[in-house]
């Protein structure tokens, strides 16, 4: 039987300027649902969820409310005016959370929220803002963007803490690897209407081609303007997709003949493979050191970036990479050992600096300097050409960048940016405010760029599709370098941390005097003991068998081409989610009596 949502809106309409900007959407939301809200730039995602919250009129539509359902909402750019310490702002409002839940996340997630508000990095005010959401204790969470501006172990922190969170969440995020893991059901926002599909963002990607495949076989029957219209906009995506399998493969051979040059050891050193490898070279670091008063940030790193290189940083924040890119692209000196750089390089940094775009400027203006044409590389291209390239429609020439979403800003920088001749390309956190269709598009860029490409990011989906070497900070002064993405340097890491997990039992059992281990409150059972221990990798498990079957199910002709094999899928994903659901429950249960 069908479980009653908590929280629902029939024909749900909202004009925007001149016309609407969707109409009569019919959503509900179910007491453990997890929905990612996909959408491109400018569909209307944080509208559409400020309007789920009810902090925004709707101009048609019905919204109901299960009575006592609160909701809360964790939104993107959060006002943290009037606030002079972090704190103030989780505790400001009549709805502010007990002062003590805010204190428990915040020592969880590693933040002093005594640090003056207007000083704060974008990291902290976002782990300022997730510890005022969770401590709320809501029924329906509303996330927009919740990875922004987070460094990894923050990421992982907030992942497990939804995967035990009993109430429902919708999301709306770029992070392929967090919306994979996490949602079970997508909404789709497209043009104007929605579509829900009881299938995680897994299996969002072959859905997404399949609803564009039928389109494109309808507009073959409609006249030549709509063919052209949807040409760019659904075509222009589907074969993007498909050009960037063969780049992935490019990527891989690229990777193996960067292991080879890398020592046995996986030392910081590149190996040269030949002369040849050194005329390539453009930045060499060798023997580099730097510290800030006593820390270490960098220890004796040695690396040698050749020509085409697609350089990931990752690592926690303060881990050092910021301080590690300064170095490798000579603004900062090390204390120790030297950074030399091809004289010919020439570098373009496209950072977080949205807000540099003049909102009263044209977009012809930021391009093309008010004229027709753009200097791409060399290259004289028309700006409407170039717009599209960029997923932007032609007929947004003149538009006011004032009117354009955080989203599409983003995208306007990265037009402007990659315009310009260079051989040294540096992004730092290139993925934040960006859609999944400007991520293909700006993986297919980086691919196809002539020169050295360095990224800092947490994003771990974009640097695995990217990155040819990957350096890993731990912020001991360590740094890992690996031929790969980000989840090839955390298989190394855990095969590194597995023979010293081991070597710690064997010692703890030599020892004569036994550990003291902290006493629990409550002593449970020899079965309740055993699913503490066991449950959570059984969840784990059923994770990735709910993203398969999803994955599975996923598939438009299925349930045509084989009903049985529809219902049997069908039916293993129900039983599996029923079963995860159970094991969440269970484990919070006594995970509650283990706290007591």
């Amino acid at each position: 039987m069908a479980v009653a949502p908590i929280l629902s809106w029939e024909g749900l309409s909202l004009i925007q300027g001149s016309g609407w900007l969707f109409r009569d959407l019919d959503i509900f939301i179910a007491p453990r649902d997890r929905l990612a809200l996909i959408g491109r730039n400018g569909a209307g995602k944080t509208t559409l969820l400020r309007l789920i919250a009810g902090t925004l009129d709707a101009d048609k539509g019905k919204r109901s409310i299960q009575p006592g359902t609160k909701v809360v909402v964790l939104e993107q750019d959060p006002d943290f005016g009037g606030c002079p310490r972090l704190l103030d702002y989780c505790l400001k409002g009549p709805d502010a959370p007990p002062q003590h839940e805010v204190e428990s996340i915040a020592s969880q997630l590693g933040i002093d929220l005594n640090r003056e508000a207007v000083s704060a990095s974008g990291g902290e005010r976002r782990r300022a803002a997730v510890c005022r959401a969770l401590a709320s204790e809501p029924d329906l969470l509303l996330l927009d963007e919740p990875t922004n501006h987070m460094d990894l172990a923050a990421i992982d922190w907030l992942e497990s803490w939804l995967m035990r969170f009993t109430g429902a969440f919708v999301v709306i995020s770029h992070d392929r690897t967090f919306l994979t893991r996490l949602t079970r059901a997508t909404l789709w926002l497209d043009r104007g209407s929605l579509r829900r599909r009881e299938v995680g963002f897994g299996g969002y990607e072959a859905w997404e081609e399949e609803v564009y495949a039928n389109e494109a076989r309808a507009a073959e029957k409609l006249d030549a303007k709509l063919k052209l219209e949807t040409h760019w906009l659904s075509r222009g995506v589907t074969a993007r997709r498909k050009r960037n399998q063969g780049r992935l493969e490019k990527l891989y051979q690229m990777r193996a003949q960067r292991a080879s040059m890398l020592s046995v050891q996986g030392a910081a050193k590149m190996k040269l493979a030949s002369d040849d490898v050194k005329t390539k070279s453009v930045i060499v670091a060798e023997g580099v050191s730097k510290k800030f008063g006593d820390r270490t940030i960098i220890r004796d790193f040695n690396l040698r970036i050749q020509r085409g290189d697609r350089i990931g940083l990752v690592g926690g924040n303060g881990a050092g990479k910021t301080t590690l890119l300064k170095m490798l692209t000579g603004e900062l000196e090390p204390d120790t050992g030297t950074v030399k750089l091809a004289q010919t390089l020439s570098g373009v940094m496209i950072d977080q600096q949205r807000s540099l775009l003049s909102p009263e400027k044209r977009i012809r203006d930021v391009l093309a300097e008010g004229g027709d044409w753009v200097d791409v590389r060399g290259e004289k291209k028309h700006v409407q050409g170039y717009l599209k390239d960029f997923l932007f429609d032609p007929g947004l020439i003149d538009a006011r960048v004032g009117t354009l979403s955080g989203g599409e800003r983003s995208r306007l920088l990265l037009a402007r940016e990659f315009a310009r001749t260079s051989n040294l390309l540096v992004l730092d956190e290139p993925t934040n405010d960006l859609d999944l269709e400007t991520l293909d598009l700006l993986q297919e860029v980086i691919a196809d760029y002539d020169g050295t490409v360095l990224i800092v990011s947490h994003d771990r989906d974009f640097l695995d599709r990217t990155c040819t070497v990957t350096l890993g900070l731990d912020g001991s002064g360590r740094v890992d370098i690996v031929a790969g993405g980000y989840a090839d340097w955390e298989k190394q890491r855990q095969q590194r941390n597995a023979p010293a997990a081991k070597k710690a039992v064997v010692a703890d059992k030599a020892e004569v005097a036994p550990v003291v281990m902290p006493a629990r409150k409550v002593k449970l059972s020899y079965k309740d003991q055993r699913d503490y221990d066991l449950l959570p990798a059984r969840i784990e498990t059923l994770d990735g068998e709910i993203a398969k079957l999803e994955a599975a199910l996923a598939d438009g002709d299925l349930y045509t081409q084989n009903p049985a094999r529809f219902a049997q899928l069908t039916a293993a994903l129900d039983k599996a989610r029923a079963e995860k659901d159970a094991s969440e429950e269970r484990w919070l249960e006594l995970a509650e009596m283990v706290e007591g």
